[in-house]
């Protein structure tokens, strides 16, 4: 992903000094029976046509871009790979008549009883209930046009129900195996995604007004976005969600003090002031995800999870994972474990003379430590003696939708790309996996504000941190994705690292594992599969929302929820039946258990004081390299 740069903060006016001498606007209170403003129709025209010349310089870019002969062959293969997908489920109904003709009734009957009600309404004035509706959660059918009026409504509607049938067709194809249907339930989900009304100026109610009041001003201003974005991306779309002027690390975000008081290829080991007189004697360490950069877990003070845990009185470390590029292509999962948990541990105690320590893991770093922690139990090291899973897996047979990626042709294209790439995978292409599990919320959202409205994005930090992006070593992350989601061998006790095999049985320290109840990157039910796995006291707790919002929830925040559960039934459904609501945060449960495990209250530890001297000033060097420095 290419450095964030401000958009140019100039007004969506004309551009040419014709529709700048133009007849003014007619007032706003002029308008047509819809409620549509009437434009003037010379400024809109110029602005349409310079707005158009934007639109032809950008899809000429775009273009050039693919004609690489790496890129083309890239794109030939996804195509070739989705149209072969969808092809198992047409032949699937092709070969079955009976079922192909069921499948048409269905659709024709949901439009027969759609147009029923859409005439009952327009020449009865009924007050008829939808027939179809969007989900709560979906956000493209808010404007009040959506509902209120006639067109907009049988537009969305229409939609709707087309959209739900080819789902459904795809959930019940006969003789299509599991993967080939997940991976064709997500490409319809994504044609479905990108042919919404929402996303086209005709058919969405609220780029049409913008469009009328404002004579076309915001495509103008729209193209001139999209233009930026694709030489940000240098001929790609890098979608900009968030004003990446608004913050900066050090100043407004991952502001939590500290010092970088360790180092080494892989990772900057930071230690945090203390902000108590006492700390508990047993340190906590945490280790992030190296996918995304750590400050998620010290985003603005106000949700920093790092500066919470050291106002409770815990002397807090944690691994700022390095931005790797060719140099550190070879670097596999055990490097990680060697070169980030055992040299954690090792610096923890030179910094403050402690052996023993608490751990926390999120997500891929949860995964590490749960390997670190099986190694460990091989070689009788007992250093950490309790673990925090945070949105953590350790068996990916119910992996979410990320597995629609995984398959051994397609784990082949990621190395011929790594390959290509020099040896890594680029942030660019990792942040649009995720954006793609997301797309109407992180994709076609943007594309209607920042495109089609002219807006500019809003200041916000998770979109901040999600934006700044980090590669991957190619041996790492190929290894990571045969080894844990195609093969599963941690969960079965055949993944071998460091000359031991892994038997997550022989883990007996405590273990909390944290889980979210909309998570689709760790499905919580997947999470859950982790307390038949680990061979000590385990307390699973399910919080409201996704990935990052459901971690990152202080106490003051005062929103979501979680369930508490003390059984530990077979499947994640039993435990959710019986599990209690608990309005808020899950932090308080999590501070109640860690703190039984952290021994004695201790004058409080400086950074430097021990036998590591600081290095710098947190958040470090590491966390500021971009990805294509």
């Amino acid at each position: 992903m290419s450095s964030p740069k401000s958009r140019k903060k100039t007004a969506a006016s004309p551009r040419n000094p014709i529709a700048e001498k133009s007849a003014p606007l007619i007032p706003s209170a002029e308008k047509t029976p819809q409620g549509f403003a009437m434009p003037d129709m010379g400024a809109l025209a110029v602005n349409l046509l310079q707005a158009a010349t934007l639109g032809q310089k950008a899809a000429r870019l775009l273009m050039d871009a693919d004609e690489s002969p790496a890129g083309a062959d890239r794109n030939l293969h996804e195509l070739q790979r989705v149209g072969r997908t969808l092809m198992a489920v047409v032949g699937s109904y092709l070969t079955n008549p009976a079922k192909l003709v069921e499948a048409q009734m269905a659709l024709w009957q949901g439009y027969l009883t759609l147009a029923g009600s859409m005439t009952r309404r327009f020449l009865l004035g009924e007050d008829v209930p939808p027939i179809a509706t969007p989900s709560r959660s979906d956000k493209r059918f808010r404007d009040p046009d959506w509902q209120e009026n006639i067109v907009f409504d049988l537009m969305k509607q229409s939609y709707l129900l087309t959209g739900k049938w080819l789902t459904d067709r795809v959930r019940a194809a006969e003789g299509v195996d599991p993967h080939t249907r997940e991976q064709a339930d997500f490409y319809i989900r994504q044609i479905a995604n990108a042919i919404s009304p929402s996303n086209f100026i005709f058919t969405n109610p609220e780029i049409l007004r913008a469009t009328l009041n404002s004579n076309g001003e915001n495509l103008v201003a729209g193209m001139e976005h999209l233009l930026e974005d694709i030489e940000r991306g240098h001929g790609h779309i890098d979608i900009q969600q968030t004003d990446m002027t608004a913050f900066t690390l050090g100043v407004n975000i991952a502001t939590t003090p500290g010092k970088v008081v360790f180092q080494n290829e892989l990772m900057q080991l930071i230690q945090y002031e203390p902000a108590t007189e006492t700390v508990h004697k047993r340190p906590l360490v945490i280790f992030p995800p190296w996918i995304n950069k750590y400050y998620i877990l010290d985003l603005t003070p106000e949700k920093s999870f790092i500066r919470h845990a050291v106002g409770k009185g815990y002397t807090v470390f944690v691994a700022s994972w390095v931005n790797p590029d060719a140099r550190l292509a070879l670097k596999t999962f055990e490097d990680y474990m060697i070169e980030g948990v055992y040299a954690a541990l090792d610096a923890v105690e030179l910094a403050t003379g402690e052996k023993e320590v608490n751990a926390v893991g999120y997500c891929i770093g949860g995964t590490l430590l749960a390997s670190s922690l099986a190694h460990m139990a091989a070689r009788g090291d007992a250093r950490i003696k309790s673990a925090t899973f945070l949105v953590t897996q350790v068996d990916f047979t119910e992996a979410g939708e990320l597995k629609v990626f995984i398959d051994e042709e397609q784990i082949a294209d990621i190395e011929r790309q790594m390959h290509q790439e020099g040896g890594y995978l680029k942030g660019s292409t990792m942040a649009s996996t995720f954006n793609m599990l997301r797309s109407n919320d992180l994709i076609w959202n943007y594309v209607v504000n920042n495109y089609l409205l002219g807006r500019e994005p809003m200041p916000f930090d998770i979109l901040f941190w999600n934006a700044d992006a980090t590669r991957l070593p190619s041996a790492m992350h190929v290894g990571y994705l045969r080894e844990c989601y195609l093969e599963n061998k941690l969960a079965e006790g055949r993944m071998v690292l460091g000359g031991e095999t892994l038997d997550l049985h022989k883990v007996k320290v405590p273990v909390y594992l944290q889980s979210s109840r909309e998570d689709h990157i760790s499905p919580y039910n997947s999470v859950y599969k982790a307390t038949k796995l680990f061979g000590g006291p385990v307390r699973f707790i399910c919080a409201g929302s996704g990935h990052i919002a459901g971690v990152i929830n202080p106490p003051a925040a005062g929103k979501y929820n979680h369930w508490l559960n003390d059984n530990l039934p077979a499947t994640a459904a039993e435990w959710i039946e019986g599990a209690t609501d608990h309005k808020g945060s899950w932090w308080p449960d999590w501070e109640q258990w860690l703190s039984e495990k952290s021994g004695e209250m201790v004058p409080a530890r400086k950074p430097g004081a021990g036998k590591l001297k600081v290095l710098e000033d947190a958040p470090g060097s590491y966390v500021l390299v971009k990805s294509e420095d």
